[in-house]
């Protein structure tokens, strides 16, 4: 307790607490300001600003964009869009409100420096897709971090928030949030009128595909660990749509991207015999999910399920046809430039491999499982809709809420909202800034009171990872295993471990069922006693320590999430063994849970599904 007590505190205030500096958290800032002109905006980033979150290492499309202004396609469009890659099931006021505020943010980002390639014959942005336009997007994040940071009042890098703050007074609204400095150590601790969470989502919870030395090498950023989960879930926060978890397909190993290939370059894939196989599955399809079948496009799920039915039945490997969108030379510098841009990975594959795609094709394979609100998913907080399009069940007060007053979430902290990528997690950050401001002033001198108490117990609590190692190092034999105390990679690889082979991850091909989830809780029980002993080398081991409790906070929902929903709602994302078709007279639901820190209790419950666009 020596050690803890000449630890350095240093308390920062402000109106508005900003949680994470990716692309939410940026449009969150950037917003605040806008109606917020006299209010104090902190943002806490755990790494750097201008190259932190999902984007950070570029990106070579805008995946969310309307093109209302040549009317390309409506918000009405993408909702029915999003309805039917969900089967169903998202948060349609959700879904729309981003949909109609969105081409506004991607055509700021063009007048803030963002190069949008240009179609030659139209002279509007190049489409890939139907939602995507093509970018220049080496230097995406850098140049979205410049706004936020110039809209921010401060800018705290490099701090890793562990806990949210709650008033002293009002046990259900929240006061700040803490963490300490990766750096020097000093531990912060940050009081905010309101708090709005735009951390990341989960990779790492499941086994990956890449073990070893190249565990790194994920297609989610191996960096998000879940926080925008594990800050919000012991906070009471009511969360939704855990279960699902989305499986992509990528190019083996270098984790590239596949849609500019598929829509852009027309490359197809195929079996190891050179034969296309969706439609062949399409019949058994029908049989297990109904009227979802026949949805255009087909749910991304469902070409995941026929893709690994092909698996099974001994006909892969799966390929990428690539050489047959490679027929010219300007498809060829498209192709290449597509990974250049975020996944140099895969073209450092290819090479390693003696690859030429433009001479043969190169194998797909369907990845681990992730946890994301602001993806194809949309798993994360159920939060208050917006006052014009929100059914009452949807909306109790700010937008962008969540149960627990004055948190607002951004990005992948929200869930039932799918489809909105980096553009829409931004424009997403500017609605609940927007929201944000009104709480606050609308508090006027209300403000949340702290608990002293509980920021010493927090403060004791944060750094005994430090303090575990320091006593228990002296125990350690062969090199790395102690008695006392556990390290943050060994939680890690049992995380991994049990919940890719409990609840459903690539090692069983995606495969769960009742016993094998209570088997898998069990086994999280027991990994979250021992976690009270983790040990932390220095500063670097005591952020793994931390991003290992979210990950575990994460992991917990899914699984009692997937428990909870009996049936099989996405093949190609996991399946319930025990229920294998979809049952859209009785979960045709939003899942529900909210944990209750007196009690340790985990409170399930099923949320209405309202239809807003016809």
């Amino acid at each position: 307790m020596g050690l803890l007590s000449s630890r350095k505190t240093k308390f920062v205030d402000s109106d508005i607490l900003v949680i994470g500096g990716g692309f939410g958290g940026c449009g969150t800032a950037y917003e605040s300001r806008y109606w917020g002109r006299d209010l104090k905006i902190v943002v806490v980033e755990k790494a750097n600003i201008e190259r932190s979150g999902a984007v950070a290492q570029g990106l070579s499309a805008i995946n969310c964009y309307m093109g209302m202004q040549w009317g390309e396609n409506q918000p009405e469009d993408h909702v029915r869009y999003a309805r039917g890659d969900l089967m169903g099931l998202v948060r349609e006021d959700l879904v729309y409100d981003i949909a109609r505020h969105v081409d506004a943010t991607v055509h700021m980002f063009e007048e803030w420096g963002l190069p949008i390639i240009k179609d030659p014959e139209t002279g509007r942005y190049q489409r890939e897709g139907k939602w995507q336009i093509m970018i220049h997007g080496e230097s995406y994040k850098p140049i979205i971090a410049e706004a936020a940071k110039k809209a921010a009042t401060e800018v705290y890098n490099r701090i890793m928030v562990t806990h949210l703050l709650m008033d002293e007074v009002h046990p259900n609204r929240v006061a700040g949030a803490v963490g300490f400095d990766m750096r020097k150590g000093t531990f912060y601790v940050f009081r905010a009128k309101a708090v709005i969470v735009g951390a990341g989502g989960a990779s790492h919870i499941y086994r990956p595909r890449s073990v070893g030395e190249g565990m790194g090498r994920t297609w989610y950023a191996p960096w998000s660990s879940g926080s925008a989960y594990g800050l919000l879930i012991p906070a009471g926060a009511k969360m939704t749509q855990m279960e699902n978890k989305i499986v992509l397909a990528r190019f083996k190993d270098g984790y590239g991207p596949v849609g500019a290939w598929f829509l852009l370059l027309k490359a197809y894939a195929t079996n190891a015999y050179g034969e296309k196989y969706e439609a062949a599955w399409f019949d058994q399809i029908k049989s297990l999910v109904g009227k979802y079948a026949d949805t255009k496009p087909m749910p991304t799920c469902l070409r995941n399920h026929a893709m690994l039915g092909e698996m099974k039945a001994g006909k892969g490997p799966i390929y990428m046809q690539t050489q047959e969108g490679l027929d010219t030379k300007e498809k060829e510098e498209t192709g290449w430039e597509d990974f250049l841009d975020m996944t140099i990975s895969q073209a450092v594959v290819w090479a390693s491999q003696n690859i030429d795609p433009k001479e043969k094709p190169s194998e797909l394979v369907l990845c681990e499982p992730y946890v994301m609100g602001s993806h194809a998913t949309c798993s994360g907080a159920w939060v208050s809709g917006p006052e014009d399009l929100a059914p009452a069940d949807y909306q109790w007060g700010y937008n962008r809420m969540t149960t627990v007053e004055g948190l607002f979430g951004a990005g992948d902290t929200v869930g039932g909202s799918a489809h909105k990528f980096s553009s829409g997690s931004f424009t997403e950050g500017r609605l609940a800034g927007k929201s944000a401001v009104k709480y606050v002033m609308d508090l006027k001198g209300d403000a949340p009171q702290v608990d002293e108490a509980e920021i010493k117990r927090l403060k004791e609590l944060i750094f005994r990872p430090l303090e575990n190692y320091r006593v228990g190092r002296n125990e350690i034999v062969a090199g790395t295993v102690s008695p006392s105390y556990i390290s943050p990679i060994q939680g890690l690889q049992r995380l991994e471990k049990l919940m890719d082979e409990y609840v459903g991850g690539y090692g069983p091909s995606y495969v769960t069922n009742e016993p094998l989830l209570n088997r898998g809780l069990e086994l999280l029980a027991m990994l979250k006693e021992d976690m009270e002993h983790l040990g932390a080398e220095n500063l670097h081991q005591l952020q793994r320590a931390w991003e290992l409790h979210h990950r575990v906070w994460t992991a917990e929902s899914v699984t009692r999430h997937t428990l909870f929903r009996q049936e099989t709602r996405w093949p190609g994302y996991y399946y319930r063994a025990d229920h294998p078709k979809l049952d859209d007279a009785e979960w045709h639901v939003f899942t529900a849970s909210q944990y209750d820190a007196k009690t340790g209790d985990w409170r399930m419950s099923k949320l209405p599904v309202h239809h807003i666009i016809s």
